[in-house]
């Protein structure tokens, strides 16, 4: 018998969540306890709370001015004056004063005329003018708080106001999280990890998301891959928690014990949840509290929090689930999806025109940094089988809608320039988000044809006329006005690993059939400039191997060739030298950005265009090496080539 996990039955997410809210007793789970008012905040009330005190405590001056009794002041008219004695008749007060006794208004110190002994007054007053009675916010013994309110910071005031230094609240929702794997090792130990290690770090998005629903938590040191470890570690966690998350080791793996251990002490409610990313996720309970599976790869223990965990969490602290901006927005391509599934599909998005573009990042559960790239993710519901591009998507948002204004989205060719004016850009007096995605020169004409992207980077090369990317703006951007700014003159090559093994000089080395080669991904300029060479060099794709592999970044494409998956690659001089690679030129090409005319007048393509052009920009980039800059910033016209 394998010894591998089956999921007994994947449900639904709101199904999830109900049979473990159902499994746990919120009363006898989170207990009442009492703290400092000033410590409160955030606090859900265990009780209702009474004024000790009223506030104000006594009749007080709510102007500056002088204390009177109104019925002196009746016959007051404007041109018919009355004076009223320092000796009795007025009382000099400032605001915050006691009422003086046998006073009852204030005259403001604007209204009248002061001499030595008396002041004058056209104006009568009336009584309790300007008078902030006993009371008047908040009376002795009546409610200021109902229970289960969530206390904020202008609840604090009114309770140190009326007398409240103490307060009863129910205990903060305490979670542990247990990391598991032999391969994992403490991100404490700063280690650099060798083949078959990872560095833990789910801890620590857990940390922070937990933060945000301010829980207390607690991480413990990886746990190796051995039941009775596990079952050790998560008794002991039990003790001081309500909520047991065990990191990893929910899969169907052969070391993947989470079932097993919550077999072992408690009772199992759900193993595997119909959504992706994050199906892995396990739910059980034990002593009355919560256990739970989080998945390994990061993408999906951020589902498995953020969708499960949460509202359970909200529940259980008495208060209501946090809510996300939402905004719709149009798909920039189709994002087909697995039926019977519910799919989250993170997305770069920002403001084009008058609506709003959401661009689908990579879906792989492991890939954390497309989270840190994206503004928000969209739900593919389970009964489709995807979304067509320039459908209009619900999209949750991970800040605020008014960020979205700040993003500048950039859809085409990839260049390690774009990374260097993504960070001046955030270090300008009017920080801008530049939100890249890479698909290529001949995507990212296409993005700006459907209107779905401020700009788009190219480097078409077209042999005929020996120009770059007009050529191909006439045939595929036709009617169309655009503004083509260089950003960089730059020098493309094969990447190598140091000390070229294979002795590679140029594109007929990979006619041998020896050569592993990794490609970029078809409409990328890169490859276009590739397929050029190659038909230039008689050689056809079937005797390059490794032609039909394909990267999406010149990055990507080093990384390859620095870890061995292939021997070279064509890519940017930038790139190579980024990884401490070795590099074999090819052709010097022309990195253009086209923009739109219509966006010229966009604040945010004014900023990028100021900077494109200043000494700072041209500096850094000629400090990447393997870039020229004698055209940055101009604008291009048919016919240039290189300048």
């Amino acid at each position: 018998m394998s010894d591998r996990n089956i999921y007994l039955k994947t449900i639904p997410v709101p199904e999830a969540v109900a049979t473990a809210i159902e499994a746990l007793d919120r009363e006898t789970l989170i207990k009442p306890e009492i703290i400092p008012v000033h410590e409160a905040l955030g606090r859900v009330t265990a009780e209702a709370v009474n004024a000790r005190c009223s506030s104000p405590t006594y009749h007080s001056a709510a102007m500056d001015g002088y204390a009177v009794k109104s019925d002196t002041t009746f016959t007051a008219r404007e041109g018919r004056p009355i004076s009223l004695s320092k000796n009795g008749g007025c009382i000099a007060v400032n605001t915050g004063n006691p009422l003086p006794d046998d006073m009852d208004a204030i005259i403001m110190i604007e209204n009248v005329v002061d001499a030595d002994s008396s002041i004058s007054i056209e104006a009568p007053a009336f009584p309790w003018q300007h008078v902030r009675r006993i009371g008047e916010d908040i009376v002795a013994t009546e409610m200021l708080l109902p229970r289960n309110h969530t206390i904020s910071a202008f609840d604090l005031g009114a309770l140190l106001s009326a007398g409240i230094y103490d307060i009863k609240v129910y205990e903060k929702v305490r979670m542990t999280f247990i990391p598991t794997g032999d391969e994992v090792l403490p991100f404490i130990d700063r280690p650099t990890p060798r083949p078959g290690e990872v560095i833990e770090s789910n801890s620590q998005v857990f940390k922070g998301l937990a933060a945000g629903l301010d829980i207390e938590f607690t991480a413990t040191a990886p746990v190796h891959d051995r039941e009775e470890l596990l079952i050790g570690a998560v008794k002991t966690a039990l003790e001081k928690s309500h909520i047991v998350v065990i990191g990893a080791g929910s899969s169907a793996g052969s070391k993947d014990f989470t079932r097993k251990v919550i077999d072992e002490l408690g009772t199992l409610l759900v193993h595997g949840i119909a959504i992706m990313p994050g199906k892995p996720t396990v739910l059980g309970t034990a002593e009355g509290k919560l256990l739970v599976g989080a998945p390994g790869y990061p993408v999906s223990a951020v589902v498995c929090f953020e969708d499960v965990l949460t509202p359970i969490i909200s529940w259980l602290s008495g208060k209501h689930k946090p809510v996300r901006d939402v905004v719709k927005a149009k798909l920039a391509r189709r994002t087909p999806s697995k039926p019977g599934m519910e799919e989250i599909v993170r997305l770069a998005v920002g403001q084009v025109g008058d609506g709003y573009i959401g661009v689908p990042l990579s879906r792989g559960a492991g890939m954390i940094t497309t989270l840190t790239k994206a503004q928000g993710f969209a739900r593919i519901p389970a009964v489709s089988e995807g979304v067509e591009m320039g459908e209009k998507v619900e999209v949750e948002l991970f800040s605020s809608r008014q960020d979205l204004d700040k993003v500048l989205m950039h859809v085409g060719s990839h260049d390690n320039t774009l990374d260097t004016l993504g960070d001046l850009l955030m270090g300008s007096e009017t920080p801008l988000r530049l939100v890249s995605t890479h698909a290529g020169s001949m995507g990212g004409l296409t993005a700006l044809k459907n209107n779905m992207a401020l700009f788009a980077g190219a480097h078409l090369f077209d042999p005929e006329t020996n120009d770059f990317n007009f050529p191909f703006l006439e045939k595929y951007l036709p009617g169309m006005e655009v503004t083509v700014i260089n950003l960089a003159i730059r020098h493309q090559g094969f990447i190598v690993p140091k000390g070229n093994p294979q002795n590679i000089s140029g594109i007929e080395s990979l006619g041998s059939g020896d050569i592993n080669f990794i490609n970029r991904q078809r409409g990328a300029g890169t490859r276009i400039l590739f397929d050029y060479q190659m038909n230039k060099a008689g050689l056809k794709p079937a005797e390059i191997m490794g032609y039909e592999r394909e990267e999406y970044t010149h990055m990507a494409v080093a990384a390859n060739v620095l870890t061995g998956a292939a021997d070279c690659g064509l890519g940017i001089f930038a790139a190579a030298k980024a990884l401490g690679l070795d590099f074999v030129p090819l052709a010097h090409e022309r990195y253009d950005l086209v923009i739109p005319s219509v966006y010229l007048s966009d604040s945010r393509i004014i900023t990028l265009l100021d900077l494109i052009r200043s000494d700072e920009v041209k500096n850094t980039i000629n400090n990447l090496g393997g870039y020229e800059t004698p055209l940055t910033g101009q604008k291009m016209k048919p016919g240039m080539g290189l300048g």
